[in-house]
């Protein structure tokens, strides 16, 4: 939940299948014990008719992003792209940390912010929803507790318990009030992370400007994963999920048809070499989450896997099965510390 690129082990595998070996049924969940395979080759499907790709890739809040566009017409397609790189650089405008001239980074200076833009409103409501239904496991108002941890990495090492006790105190979703025309701050020097639902919210809107536009096969990565279609009329885009301790290695292939994925980790952003220390912190307690080493989450838009994946992250498999069977079309795959993973029934994994 602090830089955008906490995600990055989210892998695009057009064409690609992997497999997680054999599955059991525990207590409602699949677990494997064990590491998995490499990603496969598939062969992919001849489309009914010729379609045309154009990929474009950018960068936007702290991380690489990237889309491919099909379409019968590569003008169309092309022009597609462009008005989508458009919408993704406004939701940077509005919500990025790394621009002193953003809505948000006025807003954690100025603690109001009159006018924000509807896109920013929307963002702040639906964390406030997820804030809600979580317990307030999901927090956009923990960078204090990134900025503490930040500090003593650059000092080279953590900070003690009396500093993170002070950040976490400053730390209470409640502190925020949201209105159409106003939002405001309050509290002991709170301050605002979308980190951990902006990305989803980019890749939403980019989807919106092509559906616009006509496209109806698209793929969009702004570090959450957004599709339209599939890479052909009867093919699923097919997105590879990294193992969060081998580089090379895919834990297995998701395969993406009407939903969205996002997916929270301990490695993208460590503050210590065990990883026991990362980006992502339970607000109850100001450190991070023991339990698990990632959380992939597979929802209806990019916006609620975004949120799903951080608080499932927070919450855990067991108090996190609740949440997931409270939210429709919501899968999760989790991978706990030692490199088993728990899967509910209809996570869209490849086996």
């Amino acid at each position: 939940m602090s830089v955008a690129d906490r995600r990055r082990f989210l892998a695009l595998a057009l064409g690609a299948g992997a497999t997680l070996g054999g599955w059991n049924l525990r207590a409602g969940w699949r677990r494997e014990e064990g590491e998995a395979g490499q990603a496969a080759e598939e062969t992919p499907p001849l489309p009914e008719e010729t379609l045309h790709a154009v990929t474009r890739k950018s960068w936007a809040m702290g991380a690489g992003v990237s889309l491919t566009v099909l379409h019968a017409r590569r003008e169309v397609a092309g022009q597609a792209t462009v008005a989508a790189l458009a919408e993704l650089r406004l939701v940077e405008r509005l919500m990025s940390l790394y621009r002193p001239d953003s809505q948000l980074c006025r807003l954690n200076r100025d603690r109001v912010l009159d006018r924000p833009h509807p896109y920013l409103v929307e963002v702040f409501r639906a964390a406030e929803v997820t804030s809600q239904q979580t317990a307030g496991a999901f927090d956009a108002t923990v960078q204090p507790l990134w900025d503490v941890y930040a500090a003593a990495q650059k000092a080279g090492g953590l900070p003690d318990e009396k500093a993170v006790e002070a950040a976490r105190r400053k730390v209470d979703w409640r502190q925020v009030e949201i209105a159409a025309d106003r939002i405001r701050l309050y509290g002991d020097a709170t301050a605002i992370t979308l980190n951990g639902i902006a990305q989803g919210f980019a890749a939403d809107r980019m989807l919106s400007v092509l559906r616009r536009r006509d496209i109806r096969h698209a793929l969009v990565n702004t570090g959450e994963i957004g599709t339209l279609g599939g890479k052909g009329r009867n093919a699923a885009w097919s997105v590879g999920i990294q193992h969060p301790r081998r580089d090379d290695v895919y834990l297995t292939l998701a395969k993406l048809e009407g939903r969205c994925l996002a997916t929270s980790g301990d490695y993208a952003t460590a503050f210590s070499d065990d990883r026991r220390d990362h980006h992502i912190f339970d607000p109850r307690t100001g450190h991070s989450p023991r339990e698990l080493a990632s959380v992939s989450v597979a929802a209806a838009t990019a916006t609620q896997a975004d949120a799903l994946s951080t608080a499932l992250f927070v919450l855990g498999p067991d108090r996190g099965r609740e949440l997931l069977e409270a939210t429709p079309g919501a899968d999760a795959l989790f991978v706990l510390k030692d490199g088993a993973t728990l899967v509910t029934s209809g996570f869209p994994a490849s086996t």
